[in-house]
């Protein structure tokens, strides 16, 4: 039992110190990420840079892309923002030398006319957003349907592949918000409201740690406790075995004096 116990106290103290190396690394992606949002923007990774892209080291970068917008090729993905239910207009950024990006225009509602998410073919644009990584797959126990053209996550490569599109980057770029007048500012549909991206890193490695290094103590304390209660019982048995051996050489003894 001593041997179980000392296995189980070292295996929760070992999680307990994995979880806090745990912490220390969220802790420093998101000091990173906080600087390549705050940072100026860049050149988007070009054709050349795209196998070597990894969210690791290049989700949120702030970048700079520019281009002819290809707006008959947009694509609604429903979203769900804190201006309600609706989609975001994910629309191709065709560059000068051929290649394209996907870039998130913004939100709009779900009753947004067809007007506002695809509108006539503009002059070359310069776009400024933070990269993000391709969501493959669909949302939670939804799955995108290109045949159906209902989208649920942001997969690049299924959605290039509906629209017929070639040499498109493995990352989308969602468009910062540009100041607008006020009455387009609030989602009122008359043009996607960028911006809204939520930076948002799950972090409760603080309290795993403390959990496991909880679980450590209370095995060691049980332990002690059992073995507390070991020592006495020897001592207890050998005071009643010790009165019982000289009960019965008393009795031995008057019997022979009998």
């Amino acid at each position: 039992m001593l041997a179980c116990a000392v296995l189980l106290f070292a295996g929760f103290f070992a999680l307990g110190s994995w979880q806090l190396k745990r912490l220390q690394w969220k802790l420093d992606l998101i000091q990173r990420v906080d600087a390549r949002v705050h940072a100026p923007a860049v050149k988007a990774p070009g054709p050349q840079q795209w196998p070597h892209i990894t969210a690791e080291s290049d989700e949120y970068r702030h970048v700079s892309v520019s281009g002819n917008y290809l707006y008959a090729l947009t694509t609604r993905v429903q979203a769900a923002t804190e201006l309600g239910g609706g989609y975001w207009l994910l629309t191709p950024l065709r560059s000068a030398d051929g290649s394209t990006v996907l870039v998130n225009r913004g939100f709009v509602p779900t009753a947004t006319p067809e007007s506002v998410v695809v509108v006539a073919e503009s002059a070359p644009v310069i776009v400024n957003g933070l990269l993000r990584i391709s969501e493959p797959g669909g949302g939670f126990l939804r799955h995108n349907d290109p045949a159906g053209n209902r989208w649920y996550s942001r997969d690049v490569q299924a959605i290039a592949a509906a629209r017929g599109l070639d040499r498109v980057a493995p990352y989308f770029v969602d468009a910062e918000a540009v100041r607008q007048p006020a009455a387009q500012e609030i989602g009122d549909g008359l043009r996607p409201v960028a911006g809204l991206t939520v930076i948002a890193f799950h972090n409760s490695h603080l309290v795993y740690a403390l959990t496991w290094y909880a679980l450590a103590l209370m095995v060691a304390g049980a332990c002690y406790w059992v073995v507390r209660e070991e020592r006495k019982l020897p001592r207890k048995d050998g005071n009643t075995t010790g009165n019982a051996a000289g009960k019965d050489q008393s009795e031995s003894e008057d019997g022979k004096q009998n």
